[in-house]
């Protein structure tokens, strides 16, 4: 059994990829694929992916960090004193966070998505990278744009410099919203013009959104990749937790700097 992952060709050195749904041990809504221990599914099964992906990658598996998100944008630096704490301290540090950088090599970040965009960051410059979970909440505060800042914080990095990629997220005529979604991304100041779409209902472009909020942070057009694919529309191959329920696997969106 080997997991089926999607690879974004990024830059040499690097690996950037999301999982798929196959090739793992889950069943249910959460087969097969399922990394997240936060989303009800069994913990064998967790633990048997989370080694079958450590191989797949060629790290170690406590080497694959994983955050406990809650849709806002507080944000975490993985540090080798970071690793060298026990389990249980390191989970400590990660609770809360939606987004998870490093520079140390061998180290696998990501994010946990099935619906909400995940975002991938790298500086060539400084060989680090970002991971980053924008759901509509984090959008709407611009999370990936106070990822970008934290980068140039912690490492230094021009955003110029930067190559991103939005990987598997629900798309604009699958993401329907209530009247109070479009009056948050409204009163927020977001250019509703171009990431809102009305129908019957409010649709909003959150892979979109993200991707001006890069350019705005001042990342060059041409270095953001965009996966394409639409989780709702690929709920046979991407977790979907609107086809699915909540109750259901994620996907695993990482960076390793080699």
């Amino acid at each position: 059994m080997r997991p089926h992952l999607h690879y974004y060709e990024l830059a040499s050195g690097v690996t950037a990829f999301s999982s798929t749904r196959h090739g793992g041990h889950s069943i249910g809504h959460y087969g097969e694929l399922n990394v997240n221990a936060y989303c009800g599914d069994s913990l064998a099964h967790i633990a048997a992916n989370r080694q079958l992906l450590a191989a797949e990658l060629s790290v170690t598996e406590a080497h694959i960090v994983l955050p406990h998100q809650v849709h806002k944008t507080e944000w975490c630096r993985v540090t080798e004193e970071m690793m060298a704490l026990s389990e249980a301290e390191r989970a400590a540090a990660l609770e809360g966070k939606d987004c998870v950088m490093t520079d140390c090599r061998q180290l696998c970040i990501g994010v946990s998505t099935a619906d909400c965009i995940p975002v991938l960051l790298y500086d060539p410059a400084h060989h680090a990278a970002a991971a980053v979970h924008a759901g509509w909440r984090g959008t709407v505060e611009r999370i990936v744009e106070k990822a970008v800042a934290a980068m140039s914080q912690c490492f230094g990095t021009h955003p110029s410099d930067l190559k991103a990629v939005i990987g598997p997220g629900i798309s604009l005529k699958n993401f329907e919203v209530g009247q109070e979604v479009y009056d948050a991304f409204a009163q927020a100041g977001h250019p509703m013009e171009l990431i809102s779409k009305q129908y019957n209902k409010w649709h909003i472009d959150l892979p979109l959104s993200n991707r001006l909020q890069l350019e705005q942070s001042g990342v060059d057009p041409q270095q953001i990749m965009m996966s394409g694919i639409c989780t709702f529309d690929a709920a046979d191959n991407y977790f979907s937790a609107r086809r699915l329920g909540i109750d259901s696997g994620r996907i695993y969106t990482g960076i390793i700097l080699g």
